[in-house]
């Protein structure tokens, strides 16, 4: 197939699953040409059978803001008239999915079709989406895809409740190379060295550092362990609560046990690491950073919000709380810590239920059997 796919070419979940799925789609044979402002990050070296198409949007004195939507639409025009594609997933609905919805039109004028297949991923639903302004765009922007999936049940369900909408929503789950992000005594040995004394504890956090993600809980969550046995806390990540963080760093007095590493991209190996992955998300509709944490075997303590009971098994692959709870948090967090055993076996859960649900060579072919099932063939 020759599949086009249009992301934020950032480092947030959205741009992290569309572009690895487009660089596992090219592996198996099939053409991919990404669509965006900017070269996903994820794309860091030269990919057979995948191209790159730039969004160029011009200025223009009359125009106070620059007109993505119009730019990625003509884009997606030009795209499709000189590939020929067969399909164009978005992911993420705003502006995206409405480009493709013009696309389409604009191509039956010219007798002409493309199927189109947005991916529903989170905020695009639940936060941004929700705005009044934006609310009948995005309704009608899910009604008139051809085919739309959404990474979780839960998302499903906010979805359809949400917009009011009788539309038919696959659930496919986010996914990750388990080859790729595996448990690797030896690194870790290694890179702990560079942070971290030999009998300190590691707990890690990752994410863009908006509010949703509760940044400063992982903060408090440490003074509290921190009075119970040696332990450091690595952030890694940027974004607006930064600057939050650092001030109650300083004022916990912790500025020695709390490092900000900003953004990063050998995740796979920082991961290593950590002996905790804290997620205190006030919303989550999956957790994929958390899904990276475990496929290196680090057990997960979360909110229970979201899509994320769908990813942590409470009890099995770590523990989930109330959002805000700190101190029930805090509290799951030494008990995996002081408990070898019991870490032990929820380090091997973690990392199980990584491979056998969510690898890559699981989620990609369900993919694909919706691509022909939205093409039907």
């Amino acid at each position: 197939m020759k599949i086009g796919i249009t992301c934020y070419p950032t480092y947030g979940g959205s741009g992290v699953v569309a572009t690895e799925l487009g660089k596992e789609l090219a592996t198996l044979g099939h053409q991919v040409h990404f669509i965006s402002y900017a070269m996903p990050h994820r794309l860091t070296h030269f990919f057979k059978n995948v191209y790159y198409h730039e969004v160029e949007t011009s200025s223009y004195p009359l125009f106070e803001q620059q007109l993505y939507g119009l730019s990625l639409t003509s884009k997606m025009l030009e795209v499709m008239e000189y590939e020929n594609l067969d399909l164009i997933h978005v992911h993420y609905a705003i502006p995206h999915a409405i480009s493709a919805y013009l696309t389409k039109q604009v191509l039956k004028q010219n007798n002409s079709d493309v199927k189109i297949i947005t991916t529903l991923h989170g905020t695009d639903i639940t936060l941004v989406g929700l705005e009044p302004s934006f609310l009948p765009l995005v309704k009608f922007s899910i009604e008139n895809s051809d085919g739309v999936t959404a990474v979780s049940r839960f998302l499903k369900e906010k979805t359809l409740t949400n917009y009011n909408i009788d539309k038919e929503i696959e659930v496919i789950y986010n996914f990750i190379d388990t080859y790729l992000y595996k448990p690797d005594n030896k690194k870790k040995e290694q890179l702990r060295k560079n942070y971290v004394q030999n009998d300190e504890k590691v707990l890690i956090h990752t994410s863009n550092f908006r509010p949703v993600k509760r940044v400063c809980d992982t903060i408090r969550i440490l003074s509290i362990v921190k009075k119970h046995l040696p332990v450091k806390l690595l952030l890694i990540g940027d974004g607006p609560d930064r600057s939050d963080c650092e001030r109650l760093v300083r004022d916990l007095k912790l500025n020695d046990d709390v490092l900000f590493l900003g953004k990063q991209d050998g995740l796979e190996e920082l991961l290593t690491m950590g002996d905790v992955f804290i997620m205190p998300s006030q919303s989550e509709s999956f957790g994929l950073s958390a899904l990276e944490a475990m496929a290196c075997g680090l057990p997960v303590v979360s909110s229970s919000v979201g899509g994320l009971p769908e990813l942590v098994k409470h009890n099995e692959t770590g523990f989930i709380a109330e959002f805000g709870d700190v101190n029930r948090m805090a509290k799951y967090t030494l008990d995996l810590l002081t408990n070898d055993r019991k870490y032990k076996k929820f380090s091997e859960n973690a990392r199980k239920r990584a491979v056998n649900v969510f690898d890559k060579k699981l989620i990609v072919p369900k993919y694909l059997e919706y691509y022909e099932k939205v093409l039907g063939n």
